[in-house]
């Protein structure tokens, strides 16, 4: 499934990242910094939401500047001014007149003395916003081009920018990223900041890379391949002797002491369709050879014995397909044994996020027997099924 992040949305959208970021805060959405990651399918969705926002802040904004407020309230008043006027004009003139009479005739000294005072204040403060108009001008801020080719320190990009390191080092913590002034910024993050600061940012590509492009297969060209197979768990819980029960052949008796040594690879066919197994060790000294084991395959099949449990190196195993990234499918193995507890296997795998399908989780459980033979085919059912999805 396609992801898109939320600083490639704000992009889309011809808008800054924060101010994204901040508007599906307040929609509600789980994001917590502009690397955070949507559902391909849920972006348009995110878009109408985060427009009918915008559109509902720009309708209560008209709401407040449309509201009557203090006008009202002086043409209220002028109006009565002019009432009073009317029916009390003669007395409101007279007032005027006897104050016009009480006021005492002032020197002319005087009068000039103030004019002469005023003018100075006047020179004085043109001086003064003379001054101020000369502060304030300050000069346009031209807006910088950055060309990125590789990842780039927090100390070269401010300078790039024309900024502190503080400035860049404040505006990546804003976005959720802790750094250092020496410290390598990836192309992408880069490209963030520098958008924040106004910059425009071109990323090339080096002349190496353009050499190793990727080629994209035509989807016509492409041909299914046997997936991989890995199968883990504990020492002695019968992975080697499951394996040997779907293709039927003893493998057991060439291993020194019944532990396998090493990665065998074996390949069987069902039902028309290849699949490719890998038989990995289970004794504590090969942790190594596991998590090599883990990393070529497609599916991990984690054998765990019904009368025994969640051991070391089922908690290991568990650890290194999770760390690989690729699908788990439980066999619970001897389920054929009288004291065997698949129920109580899968209540101790719940804690390393294993929920059976049945109990509402996501993964894939079969209770097996290598001895019988029971649910072999379901298992290997499974696996197709898997692989086709993962396709």
């Amino acid at each position: 499934m396609v992801k898109k992040r939320v600083h490639e949305l704000a992009k889309e959208m011809e808008m800054s990242s924060k101010d994204l970021l901040n508007k599906l805060i307040d929609i509600g959405l789980p994001v917590k910094n502009h690397m955070s990651t949507i559902p391909s399918e849920e972006v348009n969705r995110i878009k109408g939401m985060v427009l009918k926002f915008d559109a509902k802040e720009k309708e209560t904004s008209k709401e407040k500047k449309n509201q009557p407020g203090k006008n009202k309230e002086q043409v209220k008043k002028i109006d009565a001014k002019e009432d009073i006027e009317e029916k009390y004009g003669s007395l409101v003139e007279g007032s005027n007149k006897n104050k016009a009479k009480s006021s005492k005739p002032k020197r002319a000294g005087d009068a000039n003395q103030k004019g002469f005072a005023k003018s100075k204040n006047n020179k004085r403060n043109k001086g003064y916003k003379a001054k101020d108009n000369k502060v304030r001008e300050t000069p346009p801020e031209v807006k910088r081009h950055i060309v990125l080719t590789d990842s780039i320190k927090v100390q070269d990009l401010a300078h790039q920018l024309g900024k502190k390191s503080t400035e860049v080092i404040k505006k990546l913590m804003q976005l959720g990223t802790m750094a250092t002034i020496n410290q390598e910024l990836d192309p992408e993050i880069a490209q963030l900041i520098a958008e924040e600061f106004g910059a425009t940012v071109e990323i090339k590509t080096s002349k190496e890379e353009e050499l190793f492009a990727e080629i994209i297969d035509k989807e016509e060209d492409l041909r299914p391949r046997p997936p991989v197979v890995t199968i883990m768990g504990h020492v002695d819980h019968g992975k080697t002797s499951l394996l040997d029960k779907i293709r039927e052949a003893n493998v057991t008796a060439s291993e020194v002491g019944g532990i396998t040594q090493h990665i065998g690879a074996y390949q069987v066919e069902v039902k028309g369709q290849k699949i490719t197994f890998l038989d990995t060790p289970g004794h504590e000294a090969f942790t190594a050879m596991r998590a090599r084991g883990a990393l070529i395959t497609d599916i991990a099949i984690l054998v765990v014995a019904a009368d025994d449990g969640v051991m070391p190196q089922t908690k290991e195993a568990i650890h290194h397909a999770k760390a690989a990234n690729v699908p788990i499918i439980v066999a619970i193995n001897k389920v054929d044994k009288p004291e065997a507890n698949p129920d109580k296997i899968k209540q101790e795998l719940t804690e390393f996020g294993l929920i059976d399908e049945d109990w509402g989780g996501d993964t894939i459980m079969v209770p097996v027997s290598a001895l019988t033979g029971e649910n072999i085919e379901s298992l290997l059912e499974m696996i197709i099924l898997v692989a086709e999805i993962s396709e």
